[in-house]
């Protein structure tokens, strides 16, 4: 698989490198067309004579129309083979009737050759679809970043007890490894000795490390954070947990709609028009007694100026400056037709972990039990976790510097394994139990307060002084500031917010409660995250998903719109239409605002480009021609550069 991704990337690349070689070498083979064609020298009033000019402008639009236009003719095969007529049949339409009726000329037909209207043609062809290239490549390596989750060795332990190290690939299901504090567990297993905390975040979603003990199961590339533990492996290769993920990331990405962008449905109908235009020309101007010659250059400036060079540039123009837009806004656009679909989304469904909340432990209530103090509870609590690396110690000692309490050295400290800590402070008897360890020792607590931590699915740890309670601190993932803003910001703008968790309900409740969420959907499985999205979708609405760990992935790529935290896993970025660079979610509303303006801007240059078809095309055919006045082949190209210049000035207007 990772073997197959890498191809497909550097096949992508190389497309790239291709189109931008093709239009350099056409641009440069341009100039001397341009400069020997009489139109252009009419235009700006020179003069270049030199005996078999015409033969020279001939080889070199050869080599254009031939190299240049090579990657348009292929396009226009698939389109042909695919029913789906659009922008590539629309420029080999234009490009083969320009370059076999000059190519007559050449050779004795009476007329004027369209060289020079062929050779640009080709050359805003090639930048543009070059610019449209390079503003979405990139989403195919999205599961390449999935396996580099994995760790590249693990320490197998041999029969006689001795360890080693041995590739990952080397690992068979029954084998024991060794995984030390801090290292990635290297495939899906259970625990046959030891006790830690395991930190899933990434792979599922849970925002707090998991309590693991012996015959607990454990994920592969899931981060062991606390003690030294034996683990059987259970599955290995494609079987395991992060091969799943990755088998719906790449089901997902295939089931990705490939609807028609606008430029293309633009062309479908200008292709239609074009033929439409051109034939009903010939036909009539035969019809009325004039010669094949005349019906001909009729018929042919007809075609060719129906698909203006304006066109070409008229959505890779708006693209290239609302990325350039997004980027200074902290917003990277990685997928065009989902950034297009922004606009018309109504409900943005947000992962919890990492996205509306930080991924990391926070202290939200100090409850004072008899006659403590909150600082007296936060001194005693924090002077205990005072070397603590465990995320519980280390919010407590974050909460205590905010509040400038004071710490007291600890003596004869010692851990209590899945419960707590125990120390002397100023020969006083302090322990830090969770709520589980004291309630099996002493009983439940009976306060109201402490009930309401509870049903809030928040984290409860208690303070004791001898034996005796003085309090209870409450932790919860901390919800970000920024989240409220950008809540009440979709609101406004007539979206629903929604929020998708593997957490437990209590706790996505109380984040969707203080955050006036619409819905939200607790507890669900990295593969049901997916299933959510679409049974959304089902319902006919416009979904977009904001997400930033290996979890999202599937729902991010089966979402309208999958719109990434850029400070979370590349896997969640590589699976992204649009990335939040600035890991900020109020980016969200900014980036489906800029949606809207790019859309519109689109929209206004495709009238410019083709909207002057409804004068062009009729003068060209000869409409005016008893009136004495007929649009020449080169007032036609003039009113194509025309038609360019303003679309490139409109697209710059572009703001959000």
């Amino acid at each position: 698989m990772k073997k197959h991704n890498s191809s497909m990337s550097h096949h992508h690349m190389m497309m790239l490198i291709d189109f931008k070689k093709r239009f350099y070498v056409s641009l440069i083979l341009t100039i001397p067309v341009l400069l020997f064609s009489e139109t252009v020298q009419n235009i700006f009033h020179f003069k270049i004579t030199l005996s078999g000019s015409i033969y020279i402008s001939f080889l070199l639009s050869s080599i254009i129309f031939f190299y240049g236009g090579t990657p348009f003719f292929k396009g226009f095969i698939s389109e042909i083979k695919k029913k789906t007529p659009g922008m590539m049949t629309l420029i080999s339409l234009a490009i083969s009737v320009a370059y076999a009726y000059s190519s007559l000329v050449v050779f004795g037909l009476p007329g004027k050759v369209f060289f020079w209207e062929l050779a640009t043609l080709i050359d805003i062809m090639l930048i543009g679809h070059f610019i449209e290239m390079k503003s979405v490549m990139g989403a195919s390596m999205a599961l390449e970043e999935l396996v580099k989750l994995l760790p590249s060795k693990a320490h197998l332990i041999k029969d006689d007890g001795d360890v080693t190290d041995v590739p990952l690939s080397n690992l068979k299901v029954q084998d024991i490894v060794l995984v030390k504090p801090g290292e990635k567990i290297p495939s899906d297993g259970i625990i046959i000795e030891g006790f830690t905390s395991v930190n899933e975040s990434l792979l599922t979603g849970e925002s707090l490390p998991i309590q693991k003990k012996k015959g607990d199961s454990v994920i592969g590339a899931s981060i062991n954070e606390d003690g030294a533990i034996k683990v059987q492996i259970k599955k290995v290769g494609n079987k395991t947990y992060l091969f799943q993920v990755i088998d719906l990331v790449r089901k997902a990405q295939k089931s990705k709609s490939h609807t028609q962008n606008l430029a293309d449905r633009a062309a479908f109908w200008l292709t239609i028009i074009a033929i439409a235009a051109g034939a009903i020309t010939l036909v009539i101007w035969l019809a009325f007694g004039k010669t094949i010659l005349f019906s001909l250059e009729r018929t042919v400036t007809v075609m060719v100026i129906t698909c203006p060079h304006a066109l070409g540039l008229a959505v890779p123009l708006v693209v290239a400056i609302s990325t350039s837009i997004g980027a200074k806004n902290g917003l990277l656009i990685r997928d065009r037709s989902a950034f297009e679909n922004a606009r018309n989304l109504n409900m943005v469904v947000f992962d919890k972990t990492g996205t509306l909340t930080k991924g990391k432990f926070a202290v939200t209530d100090i409850i004072p039990i008899r006659e403590a103090e909150m600082n007296d509870i936060l001194t005693k609590a924090a002077s205990l976790e005072l070397n603590s690396e465990h995320p519980i110690g280390k919010a407590i000692i974050n909460k205590a510097k905010k509040m400038g309490v004071n710490f007291e050295e600890p003596k004869n400290f010692r851990a209590i394994p899945g419960k707590g800590v125990h120390a002397k402070l100023n020969e006083e008897d302090i322990q830090l139990l969770s709520i589980a360890a004291f309630e099996d020792e002493y009983g439940k607590i009976k306060d109201e307060r402490v009930k309401k931590l509870f049903s809030q699915g928040k984290t409860i740890v208690t303070i004791l002084s001898n034996t005796k309670l003085l309090g209870v601190i409450g932790l919860a993932d901390e919800i970000r500031e920024e989240s409220i803003e950008a809540i009440r910001k979709l609101k406004q703008m007539g979206i629903k917010c929604a929020m998708l968790t593997g957490d437990n309900k209590k706790a996505a409740q109380w984040v969707a409660d203080e955050l006036s969420l619409d819905t939200y959907f607790a507890e669900v499985l990295p593969q049901e995250k997916q299933k959510k999205i679409e049974e959304l979708k089902q319902k006919g609405l416009k979904v977009g998903m904001v997400g930033d760990g290996v979890n999202d992935a599937p729902a991010l790529v089966a979402a309208d719109v999958g719109i990434a935290i850029g400070a979370g896993t590349d896997v969640a970025v590589e699976s992204a239409d649009i990335v939040l660079v600035k890991n900020d979610p109020r980016d969200v509303a900014k980036a489906i605002e800029l949606s809207r303006s790019t859309y519109s801007k689109m929209v206004q240059n495709l009238w410019w480009a083709a909207g002057y078809n409804v004068i062009a095309i009729p003068l060209a055919a000869g409409i005016l021609y008893s009136f004495g006045f007929i649009l020449s082949p080169a007032v036609g190209a003039i009113l194509m550069s025309l038609s360019t210049v303003i679309v490139a000035i409109n697209a710059k207007t572009l703001q959000v």
